[in-house]
């Protein structure tokens, strides 16, 4: 078996069309080739355009294959020619190209490209911004032309090299203009539509920040493969370290003004969680809030678990390689910074090296209480301090009492010696009161008890003087420690409280998903991973508690206490409500389109009670009034009749045609004859009924991917409903022009024109908007026209017209772009889904 090495791939990603990638490519072609290598154009699109065409001269050129499709004749690359040929260099437009079904050719283009690659073969390609997978609904919603063709972001990503080929908007337009890009009648709708210079900017914006994405990826891995910890400030990454308390929404803002003072700064939030779960003091409330106040500000948010707080975020910040922390000031006071030392601010300034330490104030700065862990009742610093004080305090009372034992009887030296040992249990517990009921014991006999200056324990009232001192001291040790283990009982309550009470309204508000859930359980509780099973795993060494019906709730990673599994379960069961609700909107969902249908039959009824029956009275009285043998009509009156009886059957024939056109459409068994159709060679027919039109220059629009009767009927419905809303002397305008590879027909008349809050309507089956009578039809004229328009591969969509009224803009794929075929394939067989449900809908504006 043959070890080929793969080829290399090169993109050249643009922003929209004309910023000259094609051009690019060919020019690097040109100049490897002059440096000796075997370079041929396997495939490049210069759409006519002078310049890019002249490239080519010098450069050998495959043959494209000619393939016929649907009765079309298009060309695409030859794959096999090429593999066949087997250069150095292949240069490839056009990468999200949907390939013309058949022959055994890939779906897509960049597929064709895999297999150029695998046989070791240098391709150069070229895409747009709009072609990116992630950034197609992006695109859409910024220029308002759906995309239908793309390319995974990964592919793209794993090129060996990535060119972003940058223009100004301005730059562009100036190109567009001079007739650089489309031909001279083209130009006024694309800069009228989708290269306005707001949509341009965007777009540019768009491709700037994914290949500067890509570049940062390519910097961590870097950083990874060679082990470099230290921060390399390429842009600046702030990270806000939150605890759930108060200050939190001071310091997101805060850090989220550092990270915008500099061009492309990136905002981090990052919550430590104890490895224990659940520490007490920490409002996921809060967090919840907070982290919606990350991502509203453009940032991201980050839950990490350890014990220490102060090294889990500096390790945290490395490894995002962040240039900037920010903390809050502490909210311990004085005394408790000088009993307990230095506080996770203070050990992440040591810690932090090159990274710059941002310590925010705030209103709760100096205000809080040391919070005591879950599994022992005393903080490590009080266990330190604790029996230090126990052998230092009676000492230093000592020497305080020996030099003013004057004023002072035995009785009173002993009650101070108590005091110092309660203040010491205080402290440090019970541990810490013995040691110092000890200390004290021995010091109050050496010094206070005559003797002075020797132990006297042979004396009954001095032993049980001392006992009692000791079993006081003890008890006042143990009342004290109980108290500090009930304390952090009720915090630790309060915080399991608290957490279940944010999970649960979460849970009612429908805020979090099942995924989400499981996030935040695993994170809670410090785990490995948690997942949601329908059987229990048979490994040991997993955390399994039941969460409904057939569901099971397991966790990987520590093994947990009693009391955690306790939490764990009510976790689980609000794991399993989250479950339940998702299995009741499924059902829900599969009853919506019955209900829909049970909607439109009713409407239905009620408008076949009289838009049906009036042509049908009207054509029925005609003939009977014809077949009448009691009246002699004159011939004009019978021709009245006649004309009354046929256009009344010619009305009804017209509403039972778009009932059962409707009927099929939502059915999905409308057959579709796509083909190359020229808007000329339907006008006249679909205008037929309709005087009084104004037609544009429609033949210099070239032909449309479209099945010729449906386009009539799609055409004649919005005419129609043009008219009958445009005021008497104005007339109804039909005009057409090419924007981004589609046609796009409007459909322009002067009327009162649809306030933006009725359009989600407008397209609903049995609406009338604006009507003020039910002479007008069934108000299913746009609801097909949207249907038949969407089911070949277009789109239906009201605008405003300048100057009043409203203007329907059909947009339809070039007949001529190859890239379209793959679309118009998958409307001719998965139609049936796609205008299934109750979306299409209609109505007069």
């Amino acid at each position: 078996m043959n070890d080929v090495r793969r080829g290399r791939l090169k993109v050249y990603l643009g922003a929209a069309p004309g910023v000259g990638k094609t051009y690019r490519m060919l020019d690097e072609g040109r100049r490897r080739a002059g440096r000796g290598a075997d370079v041929v154009v396997a495939f490049a699109e210069c759409h006519g355009r002078p310049l890019t065409e002249a490239m080519l001269d010098g450069l050998e050129t495959v043959a494209r294959a000619r393939c016929v499709y649907r009765g079309g004749r298009f060309e695409e690359m030859d794959l096999a020619a090429v593999l066949a040929r087997r250069p150095e260099v292949a240069i490839v437009d056009e990468y999200a190209h949907t390939n013309v079904p058949g022959e055994g050719r890939s779906p897509k283009r960049w597929q064709d490209i895999e297999e150029l690659l695998a046989a070791g073969i240098h391709v150069i390609t070229a895409v747009n911004v709009q072609h990116l997978e992630s950034l197609k609904d992006v695109v859409e919603k910024i220029t308002g032309v759906p995309q239908h063709e793309t390319v995974p972001d990964e592919v793209v990503r794993r090129a060996h090299q990535v060119e972003l080929v940058d223009i100004p908007p301005e730059g562009l337009r100036r190109r567009m203009a001079h007739g650089n890009i489309y031909a001279p009648e083209k130009v006024d709708a694309a800069l009228a539509n989708y290269f306005r210079p707001g949509n341009l900017t965007a777009l540019r914006q768009l491709a700037l920040l994914w290949v500067a994405d890509r570049v940062d990826e390519a910097q961590s891995s870097y950083r990874a493969e060679h082990a470099i910890g230290t921060v390399w400030e390429t842009r600046e990454r702030v990270v806000v370290a939150l605890t759930g308390g108060p200050e939190g929404d001071t310091l997101v803002r805060r850090a989220a003004r550092i990270a915008d003072r500099s061009a492309g700064g990136e905002l981090l939030a990052v919550h430590v969680a104890r490895s224990d779960g659940l520490a007490a003091g920490v409002s996921h409330a809060s967090l919840v809030r907070q982290r919606r106040l990350v991502e509203d500000l453009g940032g991201s948010y980050h839950s990490v678990v350890g014990d220490d707080v102060a090294t889990a975020l500096v390790e945290f910040a490395r490894a995002e390689n962040a240039t900037q922390l920010v903390l809050g000031a502490s909210r311990r006071g004085r005394l408790e910074r000088f009993l307990t030392g230095l506080g996770t601010g203070e050990t992440v300034v040591a810690l932090s090296g090159d990274i710059d330490v941002h310590r925010v104030t705030h209103e709760q700065a100096g205000r809080g209480a040391l919070l005591p862990s879950r599994r022992r009742t005393l903080s490590r610093s009080r266990r330190i301090a604790g029996p230090v004080a126990g052998l230092v305090l009676p000492f230093l009372l000592t020497f305080v009492l020996a030099h003013v034992r004057g004023p002072l009887d035995l009785t009173s030296e002993a009650l101070l010696f108590l005091l110092a040992v309660v203040g010491v249990a205080c402290i440090g517990g019970v541990v810490s009161a013995v040691i110092a009921s000890v200390t004290a014991s021995l010091l109050l006999n050496y010094w206070f008890i005559p003797p002075i200056g020797q132990f006297t324990l042979d004396d009954p009232n001095a032993l049980i003087a001392l006992g009692v001192f000791a079993v006081v001291a003890a008890t006042v040790a143990a009342v004290v420690d109980r108290s500090l283990r009930l304390s952090r009982r009720a915090a630790r309550a309060t915080a399991e409280a608290e957490t279940m009470s944010s999970l649960a309204g979460s849970i009612v508000r429908g805020g979090q998903t099942i995924p989400a859930l499981l996030e935040r359980t695993r994170e809670t509780f410090g785990m490995e991973s948690a997942e949601l099973v329908d059987e229990p795993p048979a490994a040991e060494g997993a955390t399994v508690v039941p969460a409904g019906p057939g569901s099971f709730l397991v966790l990987h990673g520590r093994t947990l206490s009693s009391s955690e599994r306790r939490v764990l379960a009510a976790f689980a069961a609000h794991v399993g409500s989250a479950v339940e609700r998702a299995r009741l909107a499924e059902a829900a969902a599969e009853i919506e389109p019955v209900r829909a249908a049970d909607r439109m039959r009713t409407a239905l009824l009620r408008a076949v009670g009289h838009d049906l029956r009036t042509p049908l009275a009207a054509g029925w009285a005609a003939v009977t009034s014809l077949r009448s043998r009691d009246v002699q009509f004159s011939a004009e009156d019978r021709d009245e009749l006649l004309a009354t009886a046929d256009e009344s059957m010619a009305k009804l024939n017209r509403l039972v045609e778009n009932l059962l056109d409707l009927s099929r459409l939502e059915a999905g068994v409308l057959k579709l004859n796509l083909r190359a159709t020229a808007l000329e060679e339907v006008l006249p027919v679909a205008l037929m009924d309709t005087p009084d039109v104004e037609v544009g220059d429609v033949e210099a629009v070239p032909e449309v991917l479209a099945d010729p009767p449906l386009l009539e009927r799609v055409i004649a419905n919005l005419v129609g409903n043009a008219a009958r809303h445009t005021p008497p002397g104005a007339r109804v305008l039909v005009t057409a022009s090419v924007l981004a590879g589609r046609v796009e027909l409007r459909v322009v008349d002067r009327g009162p024109g649809l306030p933006s809050s009725d359009r989600d309507r407008l397209f609903e089956p049995f609406q009338r908007l604006g009507d003020t009578d039910n002479s007008r039809g069934l108000g299913l004229g746009l609801a097909l026209a949207r249907g038949l328009t969407e089911a070949m591969d277009g789109t239906l969509t009201p605008e405003d017209t300048p100057g009043g009224g409203l203007t329907m803009v059909v947009s339809l794929p070039l007949a001529e772009r190859s890239e379209r075929l793959e679309a118009a394939e998958r409307i001719a067989l998965t139609h049936q889904q796609r205008t299934s449900g109750a979306r299409n809908a209609g109505g007069a504006p």
